[in-house]
């Protein structure tokens, strides 16, 4: 069955940087897009960043980008996220997903294409 399992998070100053990985199975990955997604306490889920099956476009939130970057490996199944100068407002737990179209991976409402959610990772960034 389709799996996605998040890693990477932890709890970082303000300021610092950490890389997040999306591992996924149970599914042809190189063929669909990918996204991250993030939910902090009390709001809803919000898009981060999607990316196309052959890296060949990025997208993202106008408050993570020149911040973030998204990136993925199709021999290895894995996406990931790199996240530079972390601010405390980036603190929520982040999610991967598989999407029909990048760009609509953005839209407000976003289900997953294909399986769920994974668990997540908790990202905490301090002051």
């Amino acid at each position: 069955q389709v799996q996605l399992v998040e890693s990477g998070g932890g709890l970082v100053q303000a300021g610092g940087s950490l890389r997040l990985s999306c591992a996924a199975s149970g599914f042809a990955f190189s063929n669909y897009p990918m996204g991250w997604f993030r939910q902090a306490p009390g709001k809803e889920r919000e898009f981060v960043a999607a990316i196309t099956r052959n890296s060949g476009y990025t997208y993202y939130a106008p408050s993570v980008k020149d911040r973030f970057t998204i990136s993925r490996d199709n021999a290895k199944n894995t996406v990931y996220l790199q996240m530079n100068s972390l601010k405390p407002e980036d603190t929520a737990v982040y999610y991967c997903a598989v999407g029909f179209n990048a760009q609509a991976m953005g839209v407000p409402g976003f289900k997953p294409y294909i399986g769920s959610w994974g668990q997540g990772t908790q990202v905490t960034v301090s002051s």
